[in-house]
């Protein structure tokens, strides 16, 4: 039977106040593998049936059974897009043993939708540093993600990120659902702190749109949801601090956590360091790596799109 396999990159979302928006993807990788099959041999979680589900609505092709196997390095529930890289691989692979009737920029938003928001699929999709503009303030007030629906041409851009940068990820053995990390935010806040994080995003996509990497040096400060979302994940101040006294030229929880990220261009394995320190008995393992620029990779070449 046909089979095929999609090599997808994790991401790191939000970076402090770009919240749902930005994202970068990393050389951290889960793959996809799926084969196939006359009938359904087995029954497969929510996350692979509703992408296989969603995919065969878009296409309005005949269902096929088919296997799914799943491995690499992406935990899920860390914050590092670990189920964008699933539902992202689960679509590319249906795609390529349909024939490929849906372009890449389809099915990012597909897998946008799916997750409802698109700041870890459009990373993993695509690769680099990605801004992908929300036209609706509903992720924000939202208590479902049900509710979060992604509009049809999703406005997204992409800027290629230097192998300079590294990024340098504390990955604690706790696990924080992105449901929970939702629940616990403020339906509003001032507008001093809307300002702040506005002026910082920006700041931020600037400095990557630009190569100007030593700007982003104090612009991961944010007031939308880090300030609500550390009692889920208490060390998060002390790990930041230790980053940046560190050298870092900033950290950030990573998406909704568990995992914090700190950025640099120097002292790498310093950072790292001094971040585990910082996290004490919560402390897990560290990662220190760089962005994937190219994004989502179907590795049977008779099948890619």
């Amino acid at each position: 039977m046909p089979q095929v396999t999609v090599r997808v990159p994790a991401s790191t979302s939000n970076l402090g106040p770009g919240f749902d928006c930005l994202g970068v993807a990393l050389r951290i990788y889960n793959s996809v593998t799926l084969a196939r099959q006359r009938w359904n041999r087995e029954r497969h979680p929510a996350i692979i049936s509703q992408a296989a589900d969603r995919f065969f609505k878009q296409t309005r092709r005949r269902a096929f059974g088919f296997s799914c196997a799943i491995a690499g390095d992406a935990p899920r529930s860390r914050g590092l897009g670990g189920s964008a890289t699933i539902r992202l691989g689960v679509l590319l692979g249906l795609n390529a043993l349909s024939g490929n009737p849906l372009d890449r920029r389809m099915i990012f938003q597909l897998c946008a939708e799916l997750e409802g928001h698109p700041d870890n699929a459009g990373p993993s999709a695509f690769g680099g540093f990605v801004v992908a503009r929300r036209q609706s303030l509903s992720s924000i007030n939202t208590r479902s993600r049900r509710q979060a629906r992604v509009p049809a041409d999703l406005p997204l851009y992409r800027f290629e990120v230097s192998p300079r940068l590294a990024f340098v990820l504390l990955v604690p053995e706790l696990e924080v659902a992105t449901t929970q990390a939702r629940k616990i935010l403020p339906a509003k806040i001032s507008h001093a702190s809307a300002v702040e994080s506005c002026a910082n995003a920006c700041a931020i996509t600037a400095a990557f749109a630009s190569g100007e990497y030593e700007k982003l040096r104090g612009a991961f400060a944010d007031r939308l949801h880090q300030p609500y979302r550390k009692r889920l994940v208490p060390f998060l101040p002390h790990v930041i601090a230790a980053a940046e006294k560190a050298g870092a030229l900033g950290a950030f929880l990573s998406g909704s956590g568990s995992a914090i990220c700190a950025v640099t261009l120097r002292n790498g394995a310093q950072i790292a360091a001094a971040m585990k320190r910082a996290a004490g008995a919560g402390a897990g393992r560290t990662i220190i790596t760089r962005a994937d620029n190219r994004g989502a990779q179907v590795l049977d070449p008779k099948l890619k799109i």
